[in-house]
């Protein structure tokens, strides 16, 4: 089996990397952002990435967003995700995409090497793996209000979005830049699971699920 690597912890990379040897899993490339997860999976073509979701520079979610696109580069790529934290929004995409294996796991899983062995078999030869916490935390999302995760002020500029205000004039009423206007929607966007289609109809669909609520 052929691996790619992406984790920008030196530590945990290496010591992964040594673990895979030693059950005769070659790791073709090790990366430390997601830029080259998705140059080294295209140059590479290998059996599995794995993924850490954390990484510079804003050390969010560009491993889940470095992967996405990875995959659509290299259709059916087997991914397997390890982080210390459930990332929601992409997690639910790359979960569903419903082609090639597909695993998330939490870092602390890592310690019972051969679970995490298993997981890694199991997600290369089209299976899944899937940590029982973040099932947990991905249901209890399907029954959260979608707007909760909003901080108070995104939550003031999706209200004015509502009332049918452009950027600029959101700009007036809160007395902030045009360009902090853009970052907060931004943000309503991803906290929405919005991330798939053009700006206005993102900006349409984040008003009904305000309205809707």
């Amino acid at each position: 089996m052929r691996v790619v690597i992406a984790e920008d912890a030196v530590l945990l990379r290496e010591g992964v990397q040594r673990l895979l040897a030693d059950d005769g899993i070659t790791t073709v490339a090790a990366v430390d952002n997601g830029d080259h997860l998705v140059a080294a999976v295209e140059t590479h073509r290998p059996d599995l990435a794995l993924v850490d979701v954390r990484m510079p520079p804003t050390f969010t979610d560009e491993g889940l967003r470095a992967a996405l696109r990875a995959r659509e580069l290299v259709p059916g790529l087997p991914v397997l995700v390890l982080s210390q934290y459930v990332e929601e929004t992409y997690a639910v995409e790359l979960l569903s995409a419903g082609a090639g294996g597909v695993g998330y796991l939490l870092k602390e899983r890592v310690a019972d090497v051969a679970e995490f062995l298993d997981a890694i078999h199991r997600v290369s030869s089209g299976g899944t793996a899937i940590d029982p916490d973040v099932i947990a935390q991905l249901m209890a999302r399907g029954r959260r209000d979608p707007l909760a995760s909003l901080t108070p002020r995104e939550s003031e500029v999706l209200g004015l979005m509502a009332q049918g205000m452009t950027n600029s004039a959101i700009a007036a009423r809160l007395v902030v830049s045009h360009g902090a206007v853009e970052k907060h929607i931004g943000n309503i966007f991803a906290k929405l699971g919005l991330e798939t289609s053009d700006t206005e109809h993102r900006r349409v669909r984040a008003v009904l699920t305000y309205l809707g609520r």
